[in-house]
């Protein structure tokens, strides 16, 4: 039975990819995978099952950092050896080298560039070097000097900031790693107003994250938030609790909790939503026409 998995490879790049489920693969594991015209080594980080019923997931994960653009996925010829384990670290230390004489040839041509990362396939016929730049970049020269610098095919591909801080990583303002470095795998659209509706600060510093932009957890976690704030008063609503009429202040919606500044005293007291009741002055109550029904 042949078998969807989900690869990744040292340079943050991801693929889907088919194999006999006879090789035994594991989560974790290393493989080797055939692909166009080379093979490169990469690790499962996610077995789907049997490919014929996720035909529809065989499309690039990342469209800015897979390697090839084609729908067809790569082909896992067999688990890694030892040997394989050894190439690939060799293969490590050849793109470093490769990255530095990268560096060289774009400060001589003079290119608005910022190199990220290189990657050596397993069998050395292609370099893969992302970089990313504010606007488009003409790097057909530096790719010839680099071909035969290196004596090899090069393909230079350009990513966005948010894909860098993913190839990158790095620790989040939460204090656990990127998001984007673990789990999440797509980026969705972000917008400000998300933030306003989680009650949150519009302070650039507060709502973005380390790659500069809006933070990814803005979206993933908007749908409970909004669940969250069904049946939750407003700040500035009239209300009334056991010590008095007052006004709401403030709200935290993970917790469920308002604080109302009472009318008489100027106190302000934080209590769970079930103990307040919104009211509205008689000069801001709703009528209702006398030829319509009261529903």
């Amino acid at each position: 039975m042949e078998l969807l998995f989900e690869i990744q490879f040292d340079n943050g790049a991801r693929w889907k990819a088919t194999g006999d489920d006879s090789l035994n693969l594991q989560v974790n594991d290393y493989c080797v995978v055939k692909k166009d015209f080379y093979v490169d080594y990469a690790r499962i980080i996610k077995i789907y099952g049997e490919a014929a019923q996720f035909a529809d997931l065989i499309k690039p994960t990342r469209p800015q950092t897979v390697v090839d653009h084609k729908d067809e996925p790569a082909v896992v010829q067999r688990k890694a050896t030892v040997v394989d384990q050894a190439k690939a670290t060799e293969n490590l230390a050849r793109a470093k080298s490769a990255l530095r004489t990268a560096a060289t040839h774009i400060e001589q041509l003079n290119l608005p560039m910022k190199l990220i990362n290189a990657h050596y396939s397993y069998d050395g016929k292609l370099v893969t070097i992302q970089f990313s730049a504010e606007g488009r970049v003409d790097f057909r020269e530096l790719v010839k000097q680099l071909s035969a610098a290196l004596n090899t095919r090069i393909e230079l591909r350009q990513i966005g900031v948010r894909d860098e801080t993913a190839a990158i990583g790095g620790i989040s303002p939460c204090g656990r790693p990127l998001c984007c470095c673990t789990f999440l795998q797509d980026f969705a659209s972000i917008n400000v107003k998300m933030a306003k509706e989680q009650d949150l600060s519009l302070t650039p510093s507060t709502i973005s994250g380390v790659c500069g932009r809006l933070k990814c957890c803005l979206k993933y976690e908007h749908e409970g938030y909004m669940e969250m704030e069904k049946n939750m008063p407003r700040r500035g609503d009239c209300c009334e609790c056991a010590e008095g009429r007052g006004r709401i202040t403030d709200r935290n919606l993970l917790t469920q909790t308002v604080v109302v500044e009472l009318d008489d005293t100027g106190r302000t007291m934080t209590l769970p939503k079930e103990e307040v009741r919104v009211v509205y002055p008689e000069k801001h109550k709703k009528t209702v026409p006398e030829n319509k029904e009261r529903h």
